[in-house]
């Protein structure tokens, strides 16, 4: 139950953080592009990249810090992070037929979710 709780409270930490950077790099911009949102996800990917890094080769964290800071506050912060390391981790792993369905599918079927989302209503008669 503590993991629980402890994902649950980096989650609200990660959100957070995602809303407030995402927002100011966004107002800076002044951009129709969503820089925001790339900075956000560039940024966790970086972050996830250096924790997982120190996890595996020193130790770095406990599953309790891990459930907190890498399942938790980077999980709120941009679930991006954990799609790019496992596909690094298919990648080094040199399963590249894995890793390339992984980005082909992540990207095909999420923008295919959020048209048929933005369509559902409309097909119901809305």
């Amino acid at each position: 139950m503590i993991k629980v709780l402890l994902v649950g409270a980096g989650g609200f930490l990660g959100a957070i953080a995602r809303y407030g950077l995402g927002g100011l790099v966004q107002d800076r911009a002044g951009a129709t592009f969503p820089l925001g949102t790339l900075v956000v996800n560039v940024v966790g990917c970086f972050v996830i990249g250096l924790v997982s890094e120190l996890a595996e080769t020193r130790g770095f964290l406990t599953p309790e810090s891990r459930a907190f800071l890498v399942i938790g506050v980077l999980g709120g912060f941009t679930t991006f992070s954990a799609f790019g390391n496992e596909t690094l981790n298919l990648l080094r792993e040199r399963d590249l037929a894995l890793a390339g369905a992984n980005v082909l599918l992540n990207v095909v079927l999420a923008l295919g979710a959020v048209w048929l989302g933005r369509a559902a209503p409309n097909l119901v008669g809305g």
